[in-house]
């Protein structure tokens, strides 16, 4: 695979402003994280206070830094959460470094961040990173599309099913006018021209759940299995981070990429719409997100997933994000730190995910979420 370098941090501009209007319109809000890396110990604060378990935008009495790392997924949420946030806690500060999932959780196995942003859950091969007695909570805070997003000058309404989708990142489908994508675009002209496949170089969790989906969908069609590294083709292009990837697919005529959406329509990328299980294509959206993730049932500890769910509105390659914490946390304030900012988070910040292309929590998790805060201690 070629590699494209360091990631850049995806934004998505006017759409970030309108959603901190929708969350915080009797605020003004006056600052924003850094990105830089988390390499010193995760936290920081001198009073310890009891953050309400509740998604009121009530102030908490905590003060200190909450160093955080993971999901490139999470970018725009957490820019837009982070601002807002400020006008309601302002002695609190969040640093949401976008690495990676996998990078994430490695921070918080090495105790340099109080919080991990993870696409999926603790993969089997990580469990023995995880240290000995600790417990991680899963805080779910979005859903959102991953996006077939490709670039085809004067081909729009690009449709694409499971199979095909398998045959293209397997390399085993190298031409957009192959005709198993012409038989699912009847009168569309498709050009002979090469397929550029644009993927991830990082640990990440939107690699895990587009290759789960495949997975689900295609079976047997799909060779390469699923994780949050996979080997590609080498004539992929890889990127570190999903705004990396975004950018591979821009300057790349026949390139196609998987995506958050928000990211895609930030850079301003066609999209393809997917045949899902009711045998209906459907665009990436906040709604065909929302649709599929109605038909979610978590598991206990509140980890699901999203994608190839039933419904002939739902899009099928949906994901899901979590914000992983400790159960137990060094002191009084950390957990105040993390009760406040995560109750923000499952309440006034699910407003801010429509406006970018994402997907509030069903009702039923976000009380579950909220309800969990309680577990929070130290």
């Amino acid at each position: 695979m070629q590699f494209l370098g360091r990631k850049q941090v995806a934004t998505a501009g006017c759409a970030v402003a309108a959603a901190l209007a929708l969350a915080a319109c009797s605020s003004s809000s006056s600052s924003s994280s850094s990105s830089a890396a988390a390499s010193t110990p995760a936290s920081s604060g001198s009073s310890a206070a009891s953050a309400p378990a509740s998604t009121s935008a009530s102030a908490s009495s905590a003060s200190g830094t909450i160093k955080a790392a993971g999901s490139t997924f999470q970018t725009n949420l957490q820019q837009g959460a982070i601002s807002a946030f400020k006008s309601v806690s302002p002695n609190i500060t969040v640093d949401y470094d976008p690495v990676g999932s996998g990078t994430g959780r490695a921070d918080l196995y090495a105790n340099t961040v109080l919080m991990a942003g993870s696409d999926s859950p603790v993969p089997a091969k990580e469990a023995s990173e995880v240290p000995k007695g600790k417990t991680i909570l899963y805080f779910p805070v979005q859903i959102g599309p991953i996006a077939m997003a490709y670039n085809l000058p004067g081909v729009t309404g690009l449709k694409l099913d499971a199979t095909v989708l398998a045959g293209i990142f397997q390399g085993t489908i190298k031409t957009w006018d192959d005709p198993a994508i012409k038989a699912l675009n009847s009168g569309v002209s498709l050009p002979s021209t090469s397929i550029t496949l644009a993927v991830r170089s990082d640990s990440s969790g939107t690699t895990a759940n587009f290759s789960q989906y495949l997975v689900d969908a295609a079976g047997s069609a799909w060779k390469l299995g699923t994780a949050s590294t996979l080997t590609f083709p080498s004539t992929a292009r890889a990127g570190d981070g999903g705004s990396a990837v975004a950018q591979i697919v821009k300057s790349t005529a026949g390139a196609i990429g998987y995506v958050d959406a928000s990211t895609a329509a930030a850079s301003g990328l066609s999209m393809a719409s997917v045949k899902n299980s009711a045998g209906d294509y459907v665009a990436p959206s906040s709604a065909s997100a929302a649709a599929a993730a109605t038909h979610v049932t978590p598991k206990a500890d509140l980890t699901f997933l999203t994608a190839d769910e039933p419904g002939a509105t739902s899009y099928p390659i949906a994901y899901q994000s979590w914000d992983l914490v400790y159960e137990v946390q060094p002191n009084a304030n950390d957990v105040a730190l993390l009760k406040a900012y995560l109750g923000y988070l499952l309440g006034p910040g699910q407003q801010l995910l429509t406006p970018l292309g994402l997907a509030p929590l069903p009702t039923s998790i976000d009380t579950a979420a909220i309800a969990q805060l309680s577990k929070i201690t130290s």
